[in-house]
């Protein structure tokens, strides 16, 4: 098998997302006019862009037939020892932003070697990895900030982050489309990409043809942990502080946008189209039964319902074309 035909392409899905996508907002916005209203249109494009950069960091792990668990809990402690960082130095601003900006990108990382190497090299189940460390994070985000906010971000932070317009667009969603567009770079354009998609597909042929899988596993997880770092940043100037509980929910999210968009838990498929089309239908769903004030409690129910629906459909869609 050659290694671009291990890049999927499915005109079906491709054609039907963006229809359920329009039919869902469109329903929302009967529901509740001021879905589309200009103010939430833009809340709607920083939301979604923000679990883009979540899905788009599982995007290279479900890609190797993994995924990450702990990018949630990654997201938590990056939000309160960023902001600490910054808090420790409140007379020099500027340092202090780009000294929390490199700390968060550093922890990032290094939460996702340690992922990938336990994970290429010891060959521990991801699933018990990735559980493991998302139990370590989660307890480090809580004890360091005594279970706590952290008050006092730079105004200049959350402004650079999250306020500002850069070509007119919201930052987030500037930060979304240029990792959108390096990702896709990656992934097609790049042997490195390549080998991702055929690990995923067959990871014994990868091996026989002198691949270092190994080593292609460990950087798709060590990227996979700073892609969530900087979600983490982008995420904790919008609260305006350190949040120990800022990554809670966004597991489920993050896994279920890339999945419905088209990636699969088996691996070997999807392109960045899947975290950027699943992202968009989860943010509408999500801010949508917010607006028509439907219970909070059962986005979980519905946001899981998906993620079972395109499961199913994916795997219906492997056998048909097989």
């Amino acid at each position: 098998m050659k290694a671009v035909d291990l890049i999927p392409s499915s005109p079906i899905r491709a054609l039907g997302m963006p229809i359920v996508i329009l039919a869902l907002f469109a329903l929302f916005a009967l529901l509740q006019p001021a879905m589309a209203s200009f103010a939430n249109l833009e809340n709607l494009l920083k939301q979604t862009s923000l679990l883009f950069m979540l899905a788009a960091a599982q995007l290279l792990v479900l890609i190797c037939r993994g995924f990450d668990l702990s990018v949630g809990a990654n997201v938590s402690l990056v939000s309160v020892v960023s902001c600490m960082v910054m808090v420790a130095m409140p007379e020099h601003a500027q340092v202090s932003i780009a000294t929390a900006v490199l700390v968060a990108l550093a922890i990032g990382c290094a939460i996702g070697a340690v992922n990938g190497l336990l994970i290429a090299y010891l060959e521990i189940n991801p699933f018990v990895v990735t559980l493991g460390t998302m139990s370590i994070l989660t307890g480090l985000a809580t004890t360091i900030s005594n279970g706590f906010p952290v008050f006092g971000v730079p105004e200049a932070f959350t402004y650079v982050f999250n306020q500002s317009r850069p070509l007119g667009l919201p930052a987030p969603l500037v930060a979304a489309i240029a990792l959108a567009a390096l990702l896709h770079l990656l992934l097609t354009r790049t042997t490195f990409g390549r080998i991702l998609y055929l690990i995923g597909d067959n990871a014994r042929a990868a091996m026989v043809a002198g691949r270092n899988v190994k080593l292609h596993l460990f950087l798709a997880y060590s990227g996979c942990g700073a892609i969530a770092a900087l979600a983490g940043l982008m995420m904790t100037a919008g609260t305006g502080s350190g949040e120990p509980n800022l990554g809670t929910s966004l597991v489920l999210n993050s896994i279920a946008a890339a999945v419905v968009g088209g990636a699969s838990l088996r691996g070997g498929v999807g392109s960045v189209q899947a975290p950027i089309l699943g992202a968009l239908l989860v943010t509408i769903v999500s801010v949508g039964m917010n607006l028509a004030q439907i219970d909070g409690s059962l986005q979980s129910v519905i946001i899981g319902f998906i993620v079972i629906v395109a499961a199913f459909t994916g795997t219906i869609g492997e056998k048909l074309r097989r």
